[in-house]
């Protein structure tokens, strides 16, 4: 079997289960979370004792001389986008696949969930260039074409770049869609000085970060001499797992790491879905729609 026909096979193993798990109930959840989540400008009219002063438009309110805020109507469908960084890192695992193919079937799940619910989707994939951009398409029979493209473009993935620039993928996603959209990141977010522009993102878009993580990144292994590979740097350099200090200066390194991510999701208010390669991603996928439904009936 040559590589195509594996290929054509994991797409469709990869279908059957994304389909298996929606029927069961995620697709349902899905559509709990996101349905009628996308608001459409529809006219302005005067402020009225009671109404949110945060929907008034100020420009019209100065040309007016008297308040006036926005109506907007609630859209029957969505625009969902798939912002997928795809640099070297990515194809890394420890376990039976690479983060590349985990994050594979993941959009996969999430996109046919997206056609139960009407939505058009799309995709762009980035490394420290843009890679591949897939439009958003409406229509079941033309999304599910865009979907089986999509996970075909992502396993048969060969970037021209190899190094991340979460910055070249957010302003890409903001130039393309005009629009209000969910917008999924799917990366490890191995990157630096992204915070102004995934700040611009969130506050244009629904943006919702999949950080996907190996568990490999977190233990090193304790065999004494190590030969790591820099996917990114292109570079191949030697490392004494025995050492205390070494092994002190890396998973110092790491705890910073993790911590900087974490303080720049909160810092810009973005959910998180966080995904560990080898180890179920369903729990992580109802704990985010649950939490997604509750902050609705909250919300009203």
């Amino acid at each position: 079997m040559d590589s195509k026909d594996i290929i054509k096979k994991t797409i469709r193993q990869i279908e059957i289960r994304s389909n298996r798990l929606v029927s069961e109930g995620l697709g349902g959840k899905y559509q709990s979370a996101f349905k009628g989540q996308g608001m459409e400008f529809a006219e302005v009219r005067e402020y009225l004792p009671g109404d949110d002063i945060r929907a008034i438009d100020w420009n019209v309110t100065a040309r007016q001389k008297k308040p006036y805020i926005k109506v907007f109507t609630e859209e029957r469908e969505m625009t969902v986008v798939f912002l997928i960084d795809m640099s070297a890192s990515l194809f890394f695992g420890s376990k039976i696949q690479t983060k590349a193919t985990l994050a594979a079937e993941i959009v996969s799940v999430l996109a046919f969930s997206a056609i139960r619910n009407n939505d058009r989707v799309g995709m762009l994939t980035f490394t420290d260039k843009i890679e591949k951009v897939i439009r958003p398409k409406k229509g079941k029979d033309k999304v599910k074409n865009n979907i089986l493209q999509m996970i075909d473009e992502l396993l048969s993935f060969k970037p021209e770049g190899i190094k991340t620039s979460l910055s070249v993928g957010l302003k890409a996603i903001n130039e393309i869609l005009k629009k209000k959209a969910v917008v999924f990141l799917v990366s490890d977010f191995k990157d630096v000085d992204y915070n102004r522009d995934l700040k611009l993102t969130a506050k244009k878009h629904d943006l919702i970060c999949m950080d996907i993580t190996d568990p490999r990144e977190f233990d090193i292994p304790k065999v004494g001499l190590i030969n790591f590979y820099d996917a990114e740097e292109d570079k191949s350099f030697m490392l004494d797992s025995g050492s205390k200090n070494m092994l002190k200066t890396y998973y110092t390194n790491l705890s910073k790491f993790v911590t900087e991510k974490q303080n720049i999701f909160k810092q810009t208010n973005v959910d998180t879905i966080n995904i560990i390669n080898g180890l179920p991603y369903l729990p992580e996928l109802i704990r985010f729609f649950n939490n997604r439904q509750k902050r609705r009936g909250i919300l009203g």
